[in-house]
């Protein structure tokens, strides 16, 4: 193969595309930036932000802490916090953007956090799932309750994180 790469990446899902380049386009506008912290979706939503043309003008990057000590090792988050609740919580994952914020030098994040499965992790079931943005107007934090499979849970996950994004920087998507 001359000039391709063997195995190409699939395109991210077109809510998740159109739910990115409307954030993109409305942290541009506002001359905001963004970084992302992600655990179970690991990279899923800086690719979709990634795949936008132009999207160097607010993505600032983002951090895969899908281990725990990661999470504080990186991202700032409590190790107390961590080692008292698990990573699957509300608090780790207002904790994850913060620290995003903070250490990418961005204006704005947002976070994941939650099991995707096979199996139930920090006493949490298959599908629980913690997304979290901040625009540094005070924290947003969400539980969903998924199902489906493994790839399904973390692309819903990815998706419900850019639609919470988006929310919280003034525009309601549907």
């Amino acid at each position: 193969m001359t000039g391709r790469a063997a195995v190409e990446q699939a395109a991210p899902e077109p809510a998740a595309a159109e739910l990115a380049a409307a954030v993109l386009a409305r942290l541009t506008g506002a001359g905001q930036t963004l970084a992302v912290a992600e655990s179970l979706t690991g990279g899923l939503v800086a690719a979709a932000l990634a795949s936008v043309p132009g999207a160097s003008a607010a993505f600032r990057g983002g951090v895969v802490a899908y281990a725990t000590d990661l999470k504080a090792a990186l991202l700032g988050v409590d190790a107390g916090l961590l080692a008292a609740r698990g990573a699957v919580d509300p608090d780790v994952a207002v904790a994850m953007t913060r620290g995003a914020r903070e250490r990418l030098g961005a204006t704005a994040a947002a976070a994941t956090t939650g099991v995707a499965g096979p199996d139930p992790a920090d006493g949490q079931p298959v599908g629980t799932v913690y997304i979290a943005a901040d625009a540094g107007r005070g924290p947003a934090v969400r539980r969903l309750a998924l199902s489906g499979t493994r790839n399904e849970i973390r692309r819903v996950a990815a998706t419900e994180c850019l639609r919470l994004l988006l929310a919280i920087l003034g525009e309601e998507s549907g």
